[in-house]
C-alpha cells in the first residue's frame, strides 16, 4: 500500500460528502499500514463549522487508539488542510500529511501560508499533489452542478 492508495481511500471519504450535497473533502488516518480513522466534509448537515473531513478522521483515530497523540499516524486527505486542520495535525501530532489538491483560498500548508514553517511544538512531513487532478475535479465537478442547480432556481417571481 501506498500514497496513492490511500488518498483513493480519502477519495471514497469525499465521494461521501458529495453524495450527502457536501462539499467533497475526505481523509483518512492511517498507521502502521492501517486505517485507523475516516471522515468526510459534514458542515451544512452537521450545521456545524468544525465538521471538517481532517477533524473528523482524527478524533475516530484518537479514539480508536486510546490517545490524542498521534505521532505514529499519517493523514490524507483530498484537499489542502486550512488553518483550523492544520492547527489539528499539529496538536495532534500526525507525523506526515499528505493532501491531494491545493487550496488558493484556504490552504495553510502551502498555498495561501505554510502554518508548519512557524515554530510551534510539531512539525509534521508534508507532501501535496497526491492524485492532485482527481482530487480536484471532484471539487470542480461538484461546484459546477451547484452553480448549475442555482441558475436553474428562480429568485423571484413575477406577480400574476
Amino acid at each position: 500500500m501506498n500514497d496513492e492508495y490511500f488518498m483513493r481511500c480519502a477519495l471514497e471519504q469525499a465521494r461521501k460528502a458529495y453524495a450527502m450535497n457536501e462539499v467533497p473533502i475526505g481523509a483518512v488516518v492511517v498507521r502502521d499500514g492501517e486505517i485507523v480513522g475516516t471522515g468526510f466534509n459534514r458542515r451544512e448537515t452537521g450545521k456545524n463549522a468544525l465538521y471538517h473531513a481532517e477533524l473528523s478522521a482524527i478524533d475516530e483515530a484518537c479514539k480508536k487508539l486510546g490517545g490524542w497523540r498521534l505521532w505514529q499516524c499519517d493523514l490524507y486527505v483530498t484537499l489542502e488542510p486550512c488553518p483550523m486542520c492544520a492547527g489539528a495535525i499539529i496538536n495532534s501530532r500526525i507525523k506526515r500529511l499528505v493532501y491531494g489538491s491545493y487550496d488558493d483560498k484556504a490552504g495553510s500548508c502551502k498555498s495561501v501560508i505554510n502554518l508548519f514553517d512557524l515554530p510551534y511544538n510539531h512539525k509534521p512531513v508534508v507532501l501535496g499533489g497526491v492524485l492532485k487532478e482527481e482530487c480536484a475535479q471532484l471539487l470542480s465537478g461538484f461546484f459546477k452542478e451547484l452553480r448549475e442547480k442555482r441558475r436553474g432556481q428562480t429568485l423571484w417571481k413575477p406577480e400574476k
